[in-house]
C-alpha cells in the first residue's frame, strides 16, 4: 500500500501529520513532506487515519 499526495489540494492543515508522524511532516513552509510513500501492516491504521483527517481529501491510499 502507498500514500498518494494531491499536492495542488493540500493547504497544510497538519491534521495527517499529527495522526501519522511517522509518515509524513509538514517542512517550514508549511508543504507536506511524505516521508515513506510504501507502507508497512504496522503503519496501515495510522495511514489510514491521516487519510481520514484531511480535511480538504489531499491523501488517498492505493
Amino acid at each position: 500500500m502507498k500514500i498518494v499526495l494531491d499536492r495542488p489540494r493540500c493547504e497544510g492543515h497538519g491534521l495527517c501529520e499529527e495522526a501519522a508522524p511517522d509518515l509524513m511532516h509538514l517542512d517550514n513552509d508549511g508543504e507536506l513532506i511524505i516521508d515513506r510513500e510504501e507502507i508497512g501492516d504496522a503503519e496501515t491504521a495510522a495511514a489510514h487515519a491521516a487519510v481520514r483527517m484531511c480535511p480538504v481529501a489531499a491523501l488517498r491510499l492505493a
